[in-house]
C-alpha cells in the first residue's frame, strides 16, 4: 500500500484500516492542528520532506517516536511525521488566508514588526474583524487577506498566477517555495476543489481528454512526476525546475522541451 496514503506504522494503524492492514493495534487517533506558520511533513522521524503543512491545518496523530508525531493531514489524507512541537490543540479555525501571502502582527498597525509570514491556505480563528485588521487568537491579520472557511475563489488558474515568481522548492506548499503539485493543490483547494498532494495522485482528478482535444483554461497536463495548469490556448503555468520558479511557458515549447530533456511525453490530459 502507498505509504503516503496509508495511516499506519509497524506499531499502530488508523481504525479505518481495520480489516485491510494487519497491525498490533488500531486507533482513531488524536485530532490536532499545525501550530507553526509552516512545517515539513517528513517521510520518517528526522527524514526527508514529502510535503509541507500550514498554520491551523488539521492533522490526526496516531503514533509518536523520538519527538515526532505520525499521522495524516485532514485536507488530503497525506501521511507523514511532524515534530511534536509543531502541533497543538488550538481553537477551531474560522477563516483562511486567501491571498498568496500575508503577515501576522502583534497589533493592528502596519508599522508593527511582523510576528510571522503566512501563506495561502493557513487557517486562523478570528476574535473580532475590523475594516483594516482582523484580530485572531495569534495576532492581527489584514482583513482583505482573509475569507471565512467555506468561501472560495472561482478560478484555479488565477490563484496559480498569484504565485508567479515564487521560487521552486521540492515538496513546497507555500509562497516561500512551492513545487508543481503544491501549486496545483493550493490553487484547487483555494477554489473548493479537493486535490491530493502529489502529481501522480492528482492524475485521477476530473476526466480524461483526448490527445487531439483543444485545451482550455484550467485543464491539467501531466508528465511523469510533473503537472501544469493550462492558462489559455498557447500557455501553461507551473512550478518547474527549468526556471526554478512558478512561471508561464508556451505549451508546445514546454512539451517539446520536456520530451527532449527527459524523453517524457505528456502522460495525461485532464479536465475538471
Amino acid at each position: 500500500m502507498d505509504r503516503r496514503t496509508t495511516p499506519a506504522t509497524p506499531r499502530v494503524a488508523h481504525i479505518s484500516l481495520k480489516g485491510l492492514v494487519e497491525a498490533p493495534r488500531y486507533t482513531e487517533g488524536e485530532a490536532r492542528r499545525v501550530a507553526m506558520p509552516l512545517v515539513d511533513l517528513l517521510r520518517a522521524p528526522g527524514g526527508a520532506r514529502d510535503r509541507q503543512l500550514l498554520l491551523g491545518e488539521g492533522f490526526t496523530v496516531i503514533d509518536h517516536q523520538d519527538g515526532y508525531a505520525f499521522g495524516f493531514a485532514t485536507k488530503d489524507g497525506y501521511c507523514g511525521w511532524l515534530p511534536e512541537t509543531a502541533i497543538g490543540e488550538g481553537p477551531k479555525p474560522t477563516h483562511w488566508i486567501a491571498t498568496t501571502g500575508t503577515h501576522l502582527y502583534p497589533e493592528p498597525r502596519v508599522q508593527s514588526p511582523e510576528i510571522a509570514a503566512l501563506s495561502m491556505g493557513a487557517q486562523v480563528a478570528v476574535i473580532t474583524q475590523g475594516a483594516k485588521f482582523t484580530e485572531t487568537t495569534q495576532g492581527f491579520i489584514p482583513t482583505p487577506h482573509l475569507l471565512p472557511i467555506g468561501q472560495h475563489h472561482k478560478d484555479p488558474v488565477a490563484v496559480a498566477e498569484s504565485f508567479l515568481g515564487t521560487p521552486y522548492l521540492w515538496g513546497g506548499n507555500s509562497r516561500a517555495g512551492i513545487d508543481c503539485s503544491g501549486l496545483a493543490q493550493t490553487a484547487l483547494l483555494a477554489c473548493g476543489i479537493k486535490a491530493p498532494g502529489d502529481s501522480d495522485l492528482q492524475q485521477s482528478l476530473g476526466h480524461a481528454l483526448a490527445e487531439d482535444a483543444a485545451l482550455q483554461r484550467g485543464d491539467l497536463l501531466f508528465w511523469k512526476g510533473h503537472i501544469a495548469l493550462v492558462v489559455d490556448a498557447n500557455r501553461l503555468i507551473h512550478a518547474n525546475g527549468h526556471t526554478m520558479s512558478v512561471a508561464y511557458e508556451n505549451t508546445e515549447s514546454c512539451i517539446a522541451r520536456i520530451l527532449a530533456a527527459d524523453h517524457a511525453p505528456v502522460s495525461h490530459r485532464r479536465r475538471l
